[in-house]
């Protein structure tokens, strides 16, 4: 199985860190956020399953912006590959 060497783009760390840094933010919102945020420069960290499953609520989420889209997406491609039974 191939790891997954995948890093957060500048335009997604700055879509987390406005998330991170408003009010309005959701919980899940910034859970996510602060996922794709550490992994800014980090390609052997992966996202957690916890912070998988906020930017997977972020995503599905009506009222999310679009930065807090934008950062949730960006979690969870770097979520490792689940494992074949």
């Amino acid at each position: 199985m191939t790891k997954k060497r995948e890093v957060t783009s500048k335009r997604a760390a700055s879509a987390a860190s406005k998330v991170l840094r408003s009010k309005s933010s959701s919980k899940s919102a910034k859970s996510a956020a602060g996922s794709a945020l550490s992994q800014t420069k980090a390609p052997k960290k992966v996202t957690a399953s916890k912070a998988a499953t906020a930017a997977s609520k972020t995503l599905r989420s009506k009222s999310s912006s679009k930065k807090a889209k934008t950062s949730a997406g960006s979690a969870l491609t770097q979520k490792p590959n689940r494992r074949k039974k």
